[in-house]
């Protein structure tokens, strides 16, 4: 017989499972297939020791479709792999792009927010008369689609936001990637109510992911920009929250039809990634190790305890005597 504990636990995952259901169906953003935006856009590529990854990132920016206002500005963050030799061999003399040397970071700044900062200071500079009023932010191990850029912007003007963050496809080449890399989606699904989400004005209601991210110019410069975050850690949720303290609205999107993302190559960097992620988040072991603890009992043990009460329910199968001789 099943225990009243093992109950509740099953109740409290068919909710919270339900709930992710209802957000991913009903209220998660999806972009469109194709889209056209005649807004002047710049994408904006923070790089430093990627030159083995930002290839097919830089090709699938230059091979973007129906953004004909389109500027690509790259900042090298103190390579030593050649990256900067990499990007300037791929972009060649294509006027769309711009590649400039990163400073290093004053007392008080972390690396990433720094070189979005300076990005986003950069972003047309050298075309007069045409600043950009969308900033896109995207990582190294980003591959977007020929349309993402424009279906992005689009989805950012319909949902009438500040700031949209479209979740690319997690591509995993490990057991330990398909084990760990889905909870970064289930955990906001799961527990993040994203209609409230997105009418609140609580900062503490909001979720981002910095691999991909859409910003208003205006309200990005609102919001106090990357020096609003510049000594945090996970820099993308803070500068949503920035964004809603100063009166911004934030969304969030499956972005899986228009980009894809393998975030980390080996165990080694997904334990330090997560590892690192966990304690900015909160901000001491005791509260990371509660969450690994909650994701082990909701996810975890269920199986495990189904599959035991399965066996201690199941009738005895009564084996014939054997005869004697």
């Amino acid at each position: 017989m099943t225990s009243a504990p093992a109950w509740a636990l099953a109740v409290a995952v068919g909710v919270l499972a339900g709930h992710a259901a209802l957000n991913a169906a009903r209220w998660l953003r999806r972009p469109p297939g194709t889209a056209t935006t005649d807004e002047p856009v710049a994408v904006l590529l923070p790089l430093r020791d990627e030159a083995t990854r930002v290839g097919p990132c830089l090709r699938a920016l230059l091979a973007q479709r129906d953004v004909p206002r389109l500027e690509i500005v790259v900042l090298d963050d103190g390579s030593t792999d050649g990256t900067a030799d990499v990007v300037r061999a791929i972009t060649a003399d294509d006027p769309r792009v711009r590649l400039i040397t990163g400073r290093p970071p004053p007392p008080g700044w972390l690396g990433k927010p720094y070189a979005c900062q300076q990005l986003a200071e950069q972003a047309g500079a050298e075309q007069a008369g045409a600043e950009p009023s969308v900033l896109v932010f995207v990582d190294a191990d980003v591959r977007l689609a020929p349309y993402a850029v424009a279906a992005a912007v689009t989805t950012l003007r319909a949902a009438s936001a500040t700031l949209l963050s479209p979740y690319p496809r997690i591509v995993a080449g490990s057991g330990g990637e398909r084990l760990v890399q889905p909870l970064l989606q289930w955990l906001w699904l799961t527990f993040l109510p994203l209609a409230a989400m997105e009418r609140s004005r609580r900062p503490s209601l909001a979720a981002a992911g910095g691999q991909f991210l859409v910003v208003d110019r205006a309200g990005y410069q609102r919001a106090g920009g990357h020096a609003a975050v510049r000594d945090r850690v996970l820099e993308d949720i803070e500068l949503a929250r920035a964004v809603k303290r100063s009166g911004g609205r934030i969304a969030l999107a499956d972005g899986s039809r228009i980009a894809s993302c393998r975030m980390y190559e080996s165990w080694a960097e997904l334990r330090d990634g997560y590892a690192k992620s966990l304690w900015a988040a909160f901000g001491h072991p005791a509260g990371a190790t509660a969450v690994v603890v909650l994701l082990l009992l909701l996810y975890a043990l269920p199986p495990v305890l189904a599959v035991g009460a399965a066996l201690a329910d199941a009738p005895e199968v009564a084996l014939p005597a054997r005869r004697p001789g």
